[in-house]
Order: structure tokens, then C-alpha cells, then sequence
């Protein structure tokens, strides 16, 4: 058995997550213009177009991830790093030679299918990195595809800007691509699966072999929970900025720095979270993330300008970073090494549940409402998964 350097697979990976969420959504800033290049729509054909590019890749990985995790489990999470990192570098590239939006939904659909590299490395770092830095690994990984996620419309916007969009497609492939070698020659994995797993057919009952489904099912709900809630008030943030600054100045710039802010602070704050909860626990560390960041919203819907506004937005950030790790810890300590692939691609796919809904969810309550309501929301959403997790899972305390 070979020796694992699992700080130099954290560093590749760390990498490789952060293009890969970045890929994602870097589109926004632009993907309405790329549209209109690709033909002559009116205004509420360009808003439906708009909302089935960014949407059907989520839709999409919520459908194949339990395929992707038992295929993990059955051969390796490095092999499905490697074919979803080139799948996706290929995919992406060819989003710079589209000639109708079709074939970009098309290509935003198989996005989603070689949506693997994000629950895959996170699978690899839990059962490689030695359990007294598990913690701390996975709160430095978290920073990757979280910090990509919410960055990813300020990379594309900088890349269109310098270069053009057909080229931002090329570069991004390009990084995903240089990410697929660097895991070829240099990640390592101590893969054995388990001779039942390899045996099995597939099967729906997605929970089967998971000593404690009792707390791998709060984890997904909760997954759900705080994606919604992000993503809740990700697409009235222009909006909201906007209104703030009375419709003048720099709209664009301050809207992106704004919608960057959370994942600036978790890129600051998880290793120093994450080495928190290796000491006094994932419980604890759970715990003031969700009460943190749900009482980060409420201002953010009764700020009166946009320093407010990007003061709490930061803070949130450092909720965020005690979150996301937390959950990925609990699954990784409620779950077997043979079971890790498929424990993680499903929190992805229900990540983009969340994602969807929150999306959809936001639009409404903006609509119905107002766009400080969506924050309130947000906040509410957080403390009831807080609430739930405290009354219905009190064995959250060992972990």
C-alpha cells in the first residue's frame, strides 16, 4: 500500500473544486448577452432562456448523483475525479463554438452530468487525510467550490471584460484541463472497495449501508436548508444593490463585490473554524454556524445602504465556513469508507436542490413581496434547520 500525501491531494483538489464551482457560475454576469448573440429574442423569451441555462445543470446533478457516487464507490474516487475533470474541461471549451442557444443548454446539461469532481474530492480528502486533520481538511476544501461558486460571477465578468466571452469558455476549459493532469500524475488514493459494493446491483434505496441514517438524512436536509437560503437572495443581489444605490454609479462592480464577499471570508476563516471543531467538536462548530449566519441575514434585508449590506454579507461568510465543513464532517464520520462516494455525491445532489428551490423560491418572495423579505426568509430558514436539528437529533452531541 502506498504512502498518501494527503496535503498535497488537499492542495490539488482545493484547486481543482474551486474551477470546477467557479465553471458553474461564472456565466451569470454574462449569460443573458451570450444569448443574444446566439439570437433574436424578446425580453421574456431572453428571461426564460436565461433561467433554463443556469438551472438545468443543477437539475441535472440532482438526477445523476447517486449513479456518479456508487460508481465511485465501486472504483475509485481519483478515477471519477479524472473523467469528470476531463469531461467537463471538454464541455466547457466547446461552450465557446456554440452557434444556437440550444446547443448551450445542451452543453450546460452535460455540465451537470460530469458534475463529479466536487463530491468525488471531497469523498478522497475524508478517507485519505488522517482523522485528527479531517476536520481542518475539510474545512480548507469547503473554501474551494463554495468560494468558486459565489466568485465565479466576478472571474467571468473580469475574463469577458479582457478577453471575450467565446474566449472565458476556452480559458476555463483550459484550467479544468491543466486540474485533470495534475490529478493524473500527482493525486493518490488507497482505494480497496468493498467486495459487497462491487457485487450489488444498483439500487434506489440510496440509504442502504449507512450505519447512522439517521443523521446522514439530517445532513442532507440541512444541506438543502442553507442552500436554499443562499441561493434564496444570490439572484436579488443586483437587484438589491441596485435599489440601495438609488439606481446610480457602479452598479455592476459593487454588485459583484458585494455577491463575492461570504466567500472572501471563507477562504479567510475555515482553516482556523475547521481546526476549531477538530478540538471541541463538529457539533459546536455546527451549531454556531447555523445560529451566526441565520442572525447575518436579518440586517442584510433592513440595510439602508450598501456598506451594511456588504459588512453582513461578509459576516455570513464566516457562518458559511463553520457549515458546510461541519455537515461534510458528520457525513464523513456517519459513514463507512466503502460508502463515501455515494454519501457525498448525494449531499451534492441535494445541494442543487437547494439550489433550485432557492432560486425559485427568491424569485417568488421579490416578486410577492420585496427583496428585503427574501433575507428574512433566508434567516428564518436557517434557525428552523437549527431547531430540528437540536430537537431531532440530539446524538449530534457525540460528533
Amino acid at each position: 500500500m502506498q504512502q498518501v500525501n494527503w496535503r498535497r491531494n488537499l492542495w490539488i483538489l482545493l484547486f481543482g473544486t474551486f474551477i470546477t464551482g467557479t465553471a458553474f457560475n461564472e456565466v451569470i454576469p454574462f449569460m443573458s448577452l451570450y444569448i443574444i448573440q446566439l439570437g433574436n429574442y424578446s425580453r421574456g423569451e431572453l428571461s426564460i432562456l436565461s433561467g433554463i441555462v443556469y438551472s438545468c445543470s443543477f437539475v441535472v446533478v440532482a438526477v445523476t448523483a447517486p449513479m456518479w457516487g456508487r460508481f465511485a464507490d465501486k472504483h475509485g474516487r481519483k478515477w471519477m475525479i479524472l473523467q469528470t475533470s476531463l469531461g467537463s474541461a471538454i464541455v466547457i471549451a466547446l461552450m465557446g463554438v456554440v452557434t444556437n442557444v440550444w446547443q448551450f443548454i445542451a452543453l450546460r446539461t452535460l455540465q451537470g452530468f460530469f458534475d463529479g469532481v466536487i463530491p468525488n474530492s471531497i469523498a478522497l480528502v475524508a478517507t485519505e487525510t488522517p482523522k485528527r486533520h479531517s476536520e481542518y481538511a475539510l474545512s480548507l476544501l469547503s473554501t474551494g467550490y463554495t468560494s468558486g461558486f459565489l466568485i465565479g460571477p466576478i472571474f467571468g465578468g473580469f475574463l469577458v471584460h479582457v478577453f471575450s466571452i467565446r474566449l472565458t469558455f476556452f480559458i476555463t476549459g483550459l484550467l479544468l484541463f491543466s486540474f485533470f493532469i495534475l490529478s493524473l500524475t500527482s493525486v493518490n488514493e488507497n482505494f480497496k472497495p468493498d467486495p459487497d459494493i462491487v457485487k450489488s446491483h444498483f439500487s434506489w434505496h440510496f440509504m442502504k449501508g449507512f450505519p447512522h441514517p439517521h443523521l446522514v438524512g439530517w445532513m442532507f436536509v440541512t444541506t438543502i436548508a442553507v442552500q436554499m437560503a443562499i441561493n434564496d437572495v444570490f439572484p436579488i443581489i443586483t437587484l438589491f444593490v441596485k435599489q440601495l444605490m438609488h439606481n446610480h454609479g457602479p452598479i455592476s462592480l459593487v454588485a459583484g463585490i458585494i455577491a463575492a464577499l461570504p466567500g472572501i471570508s471563507m477562504v479567510m476563516t475555515s482553516p482556523s473554524i475547521g481546526k476549531v471543531g477538530d478540538h471541541h467538536g463538529t457539533h459546536v462548530v455546527l451549531g454556531f454556524g447555523l445560529i451566526f449566519s441565520a442572525l447575518c441575514y436579518f440586517p442584510q434585508g433592513a440595510a439602508a445602504g450598501v456598506l451594511m449590506l456588504g459588512i453582513f454579507r461578509f459576516l455570513n461568510g464566516i457562518g458559511n465556513a463553520a457549515i458546510f465543513p461541519s455537515i461534510q464532517t458528520c457525513l464523513a464520520k456517519g459513514t463507512p469508507a466503502s460508502r463515501t462516494g455515494m454519501a457525498f455525491s448525494l449531499n451534492q445532489g441535494f445541494q442543487a436542490i437547494g439550489i433550485v428551490l432557492g432560486s425559485i423560491v427568491g424569485g417568488l418572495l421579490s416578486d410577492w413581496f420585496s427583496y428585503s423579505v427574501t433575507f428574512y426568509v433566508a434567516g428564518v430558514t436557517i434557525l428552523l434547520i437549527y431547531a430540528c436539528l437540536k430537537w431531532f437529533l440530539p446524538e449530534l452531541k457525540k460528533y
